[in-house]
């Protein structure tokens, strides 16, 4: 079976007999429901470029015969004649702004210039109508040669819906994919006002109250705020990854993967696949993350990151700058399979990313890298309790997010860190995790506080996850002892850590000793004993702070 993997080309997978998952139903949804401007966002590498090339040529009046039989056997095709007699009756225009990257507002003008002048060419035969006037002419090759200016060319693809349907005596269909890529360059570059005002001048002209556009079609993975961008558009529909509508246009259903693992005769392999990518839910349906499942299958059903090594996360790296701790404590919580709640708002303004709570947990949930469990409509807004979707995208977290909240240490050395915790090298223990104290900026403003050693050991377990079960803060013995390491394969070695703090670091030996002598004192093994494991299997450390400095006793 061929896999149309990174082919966005919906002719080229249907020509080429590629295997196709049938999303034609969503064009049935479009002429049903008739959306004026339907803006849908998902997470990278769902299949919006897809989705988008599907429509296009289904709509479009060009070589409508031939595009009529990349639609033999679809479900759009069996629905019968009221469906497939609006094919190929309409004009339009695809446009995409994925390409549309740069490090300045300079660069960003340019880079648009330059793919709007490539759509214009695609309608060079408008400059042979009679009925174009001059002035159009003028405008037309002034957009052409990327000679138009700015004003200009925020008034470009109204202009192109005018000049088509001129043509045709038809109103044109807009698709625009990834619309939101400018304006996420410019926020991460530093630009952001510039293309913010851009893009609505952009988008305003072409999508409202236009005569010459039939519908739009917008694709994207963030919402941009209403207000900030598409002020005044009141027939805007939203599709995203918690509003009730299309929610199976993109990625891959339950029922859909696994007919596909079905037809490549790995049945079998389901619940790995479920572990690994399954876990999104769009607007309540669950749905899988569909590169991945593809390479998943394409590599021998060998499980690994393929949707994370898609991109740099640079919106996941921006966003851990401005965490607090609590935030970072609710990072750590998902990391061990827990949940959070947080108040999604999904008309979030990038300007609010560093000063709202929970705009983090907004962005991070239509980005694909949270998932919602469940939502409610509260007093103030909609409450969604959150998750990590799958075992791909905690891969992801560890990564980004233990490396934040080591001072930038690379997932390696924490690796390194807890395994030498486990085999009792406590000399190499203490010498890696000396050097993390070392690069870490905020340990003077929480100096001697036992709770900050804790939580900052507590997250690097996160790593742990699932081979071992974490309990912090449990009664066990006599007492309540700081933080163990429960092995789930009795096989394997456990850990059990008391901290303490000193004031001096001539103190910090008698501190480790007495942090140590308390574990064997509160009879704080029972924990393990309980489990079956046995004391020889469970390695115990008394660990003191002063500052920066550290002092390992086992």
């Amino acid at each position: 079976m061929k896999l149309p993997i990174g082919i966005e080309d919906f002719a080229e997978i249907r020509l080429k007999d590629y295997h196709f998952i049938d999303k034609s139903l969503f064009i049935k949804n479009l002429i049903d429901k008739s959306p004026k401007v339907l803006l849908m966002t998902r997470p990278r590498r769902f299949g919006k470029t897809l989705l988008m090339s599907m429509v296009r040529y289904f709509f479009s009046l060009d070589n409508r015969e031939e595009n009529r039989h990349l639609f033999d056997g679809l479900q759009i095709e069996k629905l019968g004649s009221s469906y497939m007699q609006e094919q190929g009756q309409r004009p339009v225009i695809m446009l995409s702004l994925k390409d549309c990257k740069a490090t300045s507002w300079t660069l960003m003008q340019a880079k648009l210039k330059n793919r709007i002048a490539s759509i214009y060419r695609q309608y060079r035969f408008l400059l042979d109508d009679e009925r174009l006037m001059e002035s159009d002419r003028r405008y037309f090759n002034a957009v052409l040669n990327e000679e138009a200016s700015q004003v200009a060319l925020e008034n470009a693809l109204q202009q192109l819906l005018q000049m088509l349907q001129q043509h045709y005596q038809k109103p044109v269909v807009l698709l625009l994919d990834e619309y939101d890529v400018p304006i996420q360059q410019a926020w991460e570059q530093g630009f952001y006002t510039d293309a913010i005002a851009f893009m609505r001048n952009f988008l305003s002209a072409a999508l409202k109250t236009n005569p010459s556009l039939d519908f739009a079609l917008l694709t994207g993975v963030l919402r941009i705020a209403k207000e900030s961008i598409f002020s005044g558009l009141n027939n805007l529909i939203i599709s995203s990854v918690i509003e009730e509508s299309y929610p199976t246009a993109m990625g891959f259903t339950v029922d859909e993967v696994h007919a596909l693992a079905e037809a490549m005769g790995v049945s079998h392999k389901l619940p790995e696949i479920k572990q690994w990518y399954d876990g999104y839910h769009f607007a309540g349906t669950e749905i899988y993350n569909p590169w991945s499942v593809l390479n998943y299958f394409d590599n021998n059903c060998r499980p690994q990151p393929y949707w994370a090594n898609t991109s740099s996360n640079t919106i996941l790296k921006q966003l851990l700058k401005n965490t607090s701790r609590e935030q970072q404590n609710n990072l750590l919580r998902l990391l061990r399979g827990q949940s959070i709640a947080a108040i999604i708002d999904e008309g979030i303004v990038y300007e609010d990313i560093g000063s709202q709570v929970d705009a983090l947990y907004t962005i991070m949930l239509t980005t694909g890298y949270l998932t919602s469990e469940s939502i409610s409509w509260g007093p103030a807004g909609q409450e969604c309790t959150l998750t990590i979707p799958n075992e791909e995208i905690r891969g992801i977290y560890s990564r980004e997010v233990l490396r934040h909240i080591s001072g930038g240490e690379s997932t390696s050395v924490l690796t390194r860190l807890m395994r030498n915790l486990l085999s009792g090298n406590a000399e190499l223990f203490q010498q890696d995790l000396q050097n993390i104290l070392l690069q870490m900026t905020s340990v003077y403003d929480t100096a001697n506080k036992e709770s900050f050693y804790h939580g900052f050991l507590l997250g690097m377990t996160a790593l742990l996850v699932p081979q071992y079960e974490v309990q912090s803060n449990r009664e066990s013995g006599e007492g309540r002892f700081d933080l163990a390491i429960f092995p789930k394969d009795k096989a394997n070695f456990g850990a059990i850590l008391e901290f303490k703090t000193a004031a001096t670091e001539d103190e910090l030996s008698g501190r480790a000793k007495e942090a140590l002598q308390q574990i064997e004192g509160k009879e704080y093994m029972q924990a393990f004993v309980s489990r079956g494991i046995p004391q020889s299997h469970v390695f115990q450390y008394g660990i003191s702070f002063c500052g920066k400095k550290v002092e390992i006793m086992m």
